[in-house]
């Protein structure tokens, strides 16, 4: 085994880690599948209420928020525990909450409450994570950033509240899919973001912070596509990998066959970059849609004012179309991704990450996946994909 494991909450993992993916796009099947491979599963809490028919039912029948608030706990609640009964065990069940969620700290209480191993959080720096998981010291916390600036920010405040980060994942803008941790679109690729800096960096402040044998593991993530990419990265200096898409496009992914097809087909060289309702740039596959939407994008922000929640939900802190922000966007994120989830094409905005997928157009399980990233084994009736390995981030 020419890699080490990843030591994370007491465990020893395969260093691969599957990243949140909502709404619901990564729920208990996926997470499950991946945990029982001995990696980290992730279950992206957002709206899991459409998973469940009997609770999509009940909040459909309600204009009352707390209603859609207390069934989608419920439904964080069946996930989590299904996801524990397909793992048997093994790996690690996470929960991705963005800070951007108005409800981020129920969300978090909920996944406290019931046994989820690690919570990571992004879109938003989770300075309150250390005081909502204080009655749960042994559940690891791994925020996502994407330069050394905010890790540092990020720990020193932490280390102050007596909590140490479990893991870091550093997400790089260039290549991830959804939104993405750069203030603007034409910083998605600054060098300060590039993963041979920001490790390095990393390590540096964990000395200078004293952290030794405790410093955080270090996880990065995008644009890691080929075993090649896996090996360099686990090679010089990290500590695993995060990859998204690539799950999102195998068997157990819990969106529906259709997503699927869209997310392999889409051609990763020809995906729109565009700001979104959280005023975060975003990345996606090109649709009608979202074609039809930045066409008119300029008419809308001229015109914005302030709209009732269309999902009735009031799911970010910051929405530019509920709360009339003109220079941000102007749809329902929600409502978008929940057509997506269910296939439809033609409402739908489907999430991708920039980066080629390690079986091209194929929908394979997370097994074979998981086998070909650390191990170089490709299915015994896949050609070798021809990946371009030049110019790794």
């Amino acid at each position: 085994m020419w890699y080490k494991m990843l030591e994370l909450g007491g465990r020893k993992l395969l260093p691969v880690v599957q990243g949140g993916m909502g709404v619901g796009i990564s729920a208990h099947r996926l997470a499950g599948a991946v945990a029982r491979e001995n990696a980290v599963g992730t279950i992206a809490s957002i709206d899991l209420r459409h998973h469940h028919p009997d609770l999509l039912e009940e909040s459909e029948r309600t204009d009352d928020r707390d209603v859609i608030d207390r069934v989608n706990l419920i439904a964080l609640d069946r996930e989590i525990q299904g996801a524990r009964a397909l793992a048997q065990g093994l790996g690690c069940i996470a929960v991705n909450i963005m800070k951007a969620v108005r409800d981020h700290a129920a969300l978090v209480r909920q996944s406290c409450a019931s046994g989820v191993d690690a919570i990571v959080m992004g879109a938003g720096l989770p300075l309150d994570l250390p005081e909502l998981t204080a009655d749960f010291p042994h559940i690891a916390l791994i925020p996502i950033l994407s330069d050394s600036r905010g890790v540092a920010i990020l720990l020193k405040k932490w280390l102050k509240k007596g909590r140490k980060a479990d893991a870091v994942v550093i997400e790089h803008p260039g290549w991830a899919g959804g939104h993405l941790g750069a203030a603007r679109i034409e910083d998605l690729h600054d060098v300060r973001f590039d993963f041979a800096r920001v490790l390095g960096e990393c390590r540096t402040l964990f000395d200078e912070l004293g952290l030794g044998r405790d410093a955080p593991k270090l996880i990065v993530a995008g644009g890691v596509d080929s075993h090649a990419r896996v090996r360099h990265w686990l090679d010089n200096g990290a500590d695993a990998v995060q990859l998204g898409t690539a799950f999102a496009v195998t068997r157990e992914c819990d969106a529906d066959p259709e997503f699927k097809r869209v997310l392999a087909e889409a051609d990763p060289d020809k995906l729109v970059e565009f700001i979104s309702v959280a005023g975060l740039p975003a990345r996606a596959v090109q649709t009608r849609w979202l074609g039809q939407y930045l066409r008119q994008v300029e008419r809308l922000q001229a015109h914005a004012t302030q709209h009732a929640c269309q999902q009735r939900i009031d799911c970010l802190s910051q929405c530019g179309l509920r709360d009339g922000i003109a220079r941000i966007g102007q749809f329902c994120i929600d409502l978008k991704l929940v057509a997506a989830l269910k296939g439809d094409v033609g409402r739908g905005l489907f999430f991708r990450g920039a980066s080629r997928l390690p079986f091209g157009r194929q929908i394979r399980p997370v097994h074979e996946l998981i086998r070909y990233l650390l191990d170089g084994i490709m299915p015994a009736d896949l050609a070798v994909p021809a990946l371009a390995e030049a110019g790794a981030v």
